[in-house]
């Protein structure tokens, strides 16, 4: 336990847990064996950090023996948000309340996971990303650096749903390259490529690969225009 560490009523730290300088616990928080948060974090009421996942007999995530959940220094973990273990956050993270993290998902630093959103399985975010209120980023998707997902955006990863062997070989997740913003509501298919600085309008629905900064819009998502030079990262 590192100094300064100040914890509420009725929490519990498994054995192996390393707690940073000036970690601040709410009321019944659990940190779960093997998990590390680093100075100054501060973690809310009811949260789980380092939760060993258990899978169903038919679960197509990966099992297998887990290291213990990394948080970055900085970080603040909303109230009844769940971590996994075997995953890693940079620093000065927010997670927000009813958040949830599964296990070997990798966070940049300065990420933001909204209010309710759920993080599947071996995803990857980039630093400075913000993913918005509800949002759903499935199993092993990649988001890169800069990204915007906005509120209630869905991202899948398999044609099948459920059915078929080969659905087992073209299991994938979306990519989203640097700096591309997705809007509120849109659903975006599996295997896709969302171009770096691209705008996907909200509600669209991306059946195809978006070229890097242009704007789609529609159900299935076209191409309307090239976005602005006034909105693009280097200009801001």
């Amino acid at each position: 336990m590192g100094a300064d560490f100040t914890y509420g009523f009725g929490c519990v730290v498994d054995p192996g847990a390393v707690i940073g300088d000036g970690v601040t616990l709410g009321n019944h928080v659990t940190i779960c064996e093997g998990a590390r948060l680093g100075e100054g974090c501060v973690v809310a009421d009811f949260a789980i950090v380092g939760k060993r996942p258990t899978l169903g007999k038919r679960s197509t995530a990966k099992g297998g023996p887990l290291p213990g959940v990394e948080v970055g220094s900085g970080c603040s973990i909303g109230s009844h948000t769940v971590l996994m273990a075997g995953s890693t956050f940079g620093a000065e993270c927010i997670v927000g309340d009813n958040a949830g993290v599964r296990e070997r998902c990798a966070i940049g630093d300065n990420v933001v996971i909204g209010r309710g959103v759920t993080v599947e399985n071996d995803t990857t975010i980039g630093s400075r990303t913000k993913v918005q209120t509800g949002a759903y980023i499935t199993a092993y998707v990649t988001i890169e650096q800069d990204c915007f997902i906005a509120p209630m955006v869905v991202t899948t990863n398999d044609n099948y749903m459920g059915r078929t062997e080969k659905r087992f070989a073209e299991l994938k997740g979306c990519t989203i390259r640097r700096g591309a913003r997705v809007g509120g509501g849109s659903h975006i298919l599996p295997g896709i490529e969302i171009g770096e600085e691209a705008f996907v309008a909200t509600a669209a629905v991306v059946t195809r690969d978006v070229p890097p900064r242009t704007l789609v819009m529609g159900s299935p998502a076209r191409v309307v225009r090239d976005v602005p030079e006034d909105e693009l990262l280097e200009n801001q």
